[in-house]
């Protein structure tokens, strides 16, 4: 039995009252953070050999099917605007393809070979890194295409929440968080989710600052897409340059990012 698929600690779950189903949900939450902890030295071997792959021209690539598919599309669709990072840096995949991030797309995650032909489309190579996300560890798309890679050369990792998953023999470097039965038996969307996206976020920020794109703590080269974004930009230009705010505004105005803005300020 897969402890994913294992039953619940908990019975009778439409006999609790609501605060019981909350209060059960977040005692189970709390286990999430100390599983994960467990896995840092893997996920620390993992980010060492991603840097210097992307420091060279690599790129990271997310492979998933439902869930985990979708936690990686989101984890790659938020570096763009988080790090000005290039869209191309970091790609999500899921089973099914774009459809599926909304609606679920029967069978998808059960064909072997469409992961590798959908890495195919981006001219996938050895310079780039793959991460299978699948919390039971036995979703064919994502074993399937971790194989294909390994074949070719390409260095795999997988993130997982079983223990000995048939996903960790196709991985350079497997990521194992074993977070228990979910509060609602099989719900993998829950404690196994959270990990997952707790590992993804340590993955892709750890990565994005070792390739420089934090100064400091700031997210120095953040795209100013709101109102928000800008007033934030601002303060972190005052606090870096000293400057009064009205200069600030006009350096942001003017060089379109707080990196260049407070590297204008300075080579005046």
């Amino acid at each position: 039995m897969k402890t994913t698929e294992s039953d619940s600690l908990y019975q009778d779950l439409e006999k609790m009252s609501v605060g019981d189903l909350l209060t059960n949900m977040n005692k189970e939450d709390q286990k999430v953070a100390l599983a994960v902890e467990k896995a840092i030295p893997q996920i620390e071997k993992l980010v060492e050999t991603i840097v210097p792959k992307m420091e060279a021209g690599g790129r990271l690539f997310y492979i998933g099917a439902g869930t985990s598919g979708r936690l990686g599309i989101l984890d790659a669709s938020e570096l763009p605007p988080t790090f000005g990072a290039d869209p191309n840096w970091v790609v999500g995949l899921i089973a099914g393809g774009d459809t599926a991030i909304r609606k679920a797309v029967e069978f998808a995650e059960d064909d072997t070979n469409q992961a590798f032909i959908d890495l195919e489309a981006f001219d996938i190579c050895d310079k780039d890194v793959v991460i299978g996300i699948a919390a039971s560890g036995t979703t064919p798309y994502v074993i399937g295409g971790l194989k294909a890679c390994r074949t070719r050369g390409i260095t795999t990792a997988c993130i997982t929440c079983n223990a000995d998953a048939p996903c960790i023999a196709e991985s350079d470097f497997p990521i194992v968080a074993v977070v228990g039965p979910e509060f609602v038996t099989g719900s993998t969307r829950m404690k196994a989710g959270t990990a997952q996206k707790l590992i993804l976020n340590m993955i892709s920020t750890s990565t994005m600052i070792k390739l420089g794109r934090v100064k400091g703590n700031k997210m120095v080269d953040m795209q100013l897409s709101n109102n928000k974004l800008v007033e934030r930009g601002t303060r972190m230009i005052m606090a870096e340059t000293g400057a009064d705010i009205e200069t600030a505004q006009n350096l942001l105005n003017i060089h379109g990012s707080v990196r260049k803005a407070v590297q204008a300020y300075f080579a005046e």
